[in-house]
Parts: structure tokens; C-alpha cells; sequence
């Protein structure tokens, strides 16, 4: 039997930034690492230890595996079909850093590997965000950096870069989930335009600050009125953490991806913004753990082939 088999190491990502909603995301130094064998048969042999691990089904229903399929059927695969994955996740579940992102690009980037490179990166994104439904959190997951993408006559467009500011990303992580789903329900079908305008401003000046190293335009730049003013209600004390935390030095905080994760961009003093976010979840009885991290700069790579 022909067996082929790689292993890839995916970052969990930040999604929105504050006011670049489904477009705007950042790649984080936290990773899931799947080890994939393609098997010739139908076998599925599905093992998955760490974060999230008992909420993750181990049969062909598990989102790399039919992720891989998917891949596999793009590139006109009839040699392989079945599989043997390895799964470890760092990524919390549905927490806002990306985890159905990571799962995605792993099953993407592994598959793809296997097939000899069959799709470029740009390929990849398209087949992402195909199974995704938008690109920030899949984007900043196969390039790293900062991402900023926009559809484009039905195709993602990125454009991606390393900023050279040395942000440090203080993250919250609440102890309940929240779906994207039900993150997307509370959210209006139309805004005004003062509001359009407002995130129109912000996210242009949050990718001026970040390409151009200018950490003071970052304090107003990091803020949003299309989605966190909706999804505050599903988050208790959201707008207290965000005080608190800016209050301890942060730069600026935001909601991460669809929440319910708290990420606070820092310079300098993280221990002591950590804290106060934690401190203030525990003042509206929520436990948070407390992820102090950086921005990745290489996104999915093979670390054993």
C-alpha cells in the first residue's frame, strides 16, 4: 500500500482587529500541528490531543478530513482515499482565535504537500475561503503577519505583510464558548453611514500605523462600531475589560474574531495589562486565562516531510 505523509504547524489568528471586520486579521504564535498519512483505502484513523480535543469528532464528519477531501477533488485525486491524522491543538474552540480557521489550513496545507504543491498559496486561500465562507481568519493562517483581504469578482485578494513593530497580543480567554454563528445573529443588516465612515477611517489608519511602525495613531485606531457594539451583549463586561486594559497600557483592545476573547495590543507593560483584563472578567464572574503572545510571521509550514 503507498502511503505518504506530512506533517504542517498552523498559527491560530485574530480576526477584525477592532475595526477591519471580515477583512482584516493577524497571525498569532499559538499552533495546532496535524501529522497527515493519505492512505490508498478508505480507512479513517483519527487521533486528536489538547485544547478542545473531546468536542472534536474522530470520524469522516472531522473538519481537516473533509477538508482534505476537498483539496483532493479540486486537484483530481484517484489514488488517495482514505487517511491517519494526528491532531494536537494549542487553538482554543470557538473562543475567536481561529480554530475552524486552523483546522482548514492544516487539512489545505497538508493534503497540498502530499500532492507535490499541486496549489500556489493564492490557490489556497481561494479553497479556504471557499470552505469558510470569508478570508481574515484564513488569510493571516497560510501567510502570517498582518492581512488584509478583499473579495474580488468572487476571488479573496490578500495582501499581507510582517509589521516591524514589536507587538505583543495580550489575550483573554474566557472559560464558554461562542459560536460564530450565534456571534453573527445579533448583528444588524444595515449600519448608518456616520458608522460606515467611523470603521472606514480606523481601518485605514490601522494599516498606516502597522506599515509604517506609528504606535500612537494605533490608540485610536483600534476601535469599531459595526460589530462590537452588537456582540457586547453575548460578552459580560466586555467594554469594562477594554477599559481596564487600556487603563494598565494597552495601545488598544478589541474583540477577537467573533469572541468571545479579549486581545489587547500592547508595546510594553503585557504582564500588568493581562491582569487587569483578568481581574475585571472575575469582577462580572467570568474566569479568563490570560495568552500573552506575538505576531507569527511565517503562517502554515511543514515542519516533517
Amino acid at each position: 500500500m503507498s502511503e505518504k505523509t506530512v506533517t504542517v504547524r498552523v498559527p491560530g489568528t485574530t480576526a477584525n482587529c477592532g475595526p477591519g471586520f471580515d477583512s482584516m486579521g493577524m497571525a498569532c504564535t499559538i499552533y495546532n500541528e496535524l501529522t497527515l498519512t493519505l492512505l490508498e483505502d478508505e480507512t479513517i484513523d483519527i487521533e486528536v490531543t489538547g485544547a478542545g480535543a473531546e468536542d472534536i469528532p474522530i470520524n469522516a464528519t472531522n473538519v481537516v478530513w473533509t477538508t482534505v477531501r476537498y483539496l483532493l477533488e479540486k486537484a483530481g485525486n484517484t489514488t488517495y482515499h482514505g487517511c491517519r491524522m494526528r491532531m494536537h491543538n494549542n487553538v482554543p474552540l470557538s473562543r475567536g482565535l481561529g480554530s475552524s480557521a486552523t483546522a482548514i489550513v492544516a487539512g489545505l496545507k497538508a493534503a497540498n504537500v502530499i500532492l507535490d504543491n499541486y496549489f500556489d498559496d493564492d490557490q489556497l486561500l481561494k479553497l479556504a475561503t471557499d470552505i469558510e465562507g470569508h478570508p481574515d481568519n484564513v488569510a493571516p493562517a497560510i501567510f502570517g503577519g498582518f492581512t488584509i483581504s478583499a473579495m474580488h469578482e468572487g476571488v479573496p485578494q490578500c495582501y499581507h505583510f510582517m509589521p516591524e513593530m514589536p507587538l505583543k497580543l495580550v489575550v483573554a480567554v474566557p472559560d464558554f464558548y461562542l459560536s460564530t454563528s450565534k456571534a453573527r445573529k445579533v448583528l444588524p443588516t444595515e449600519v448608518s453611514l456616520k458608522d460606515a465612515i467611523f470603521n472606514v477611517g480606523r481601518a485605514s489608519m490601522l494599516a498606516a500605523a502597522l506599515a509604517h511602525n506609528n504606535a500612537e495613531f494605533l490608540k485610536i485606531a483600534i476601535d469599531d462600531k459595526l460589530h462590537q457594539p452588537y456582540r457586547a451583549q453575548l460578552i459580560p463586561g466586555m467594554y469594562d475589560v477594554f477599559a481596564k486594559a487600556k487603563e494598565a497600557g494597552a495601545l488598544g483592545v478589541a474583540m477577537s474574531g467573533a469572541g468571545p476573547c479579549i486581545i489587547a495590543f500592547t508595546l510594553e507593560n503585557n504582564e500588568a495589562v493581562g491582569e487587569a483584563m483578568k481581574n475585571e472578567f472575575a469582577r462580572h464572574y467570568v474566569n479568563a486565562d490570560i495568552l500573552q503572545l506575538e505576531l507569527d510571521s511565517q503562517g502554515a509550514i511543514v515542519i516533517e516531510n
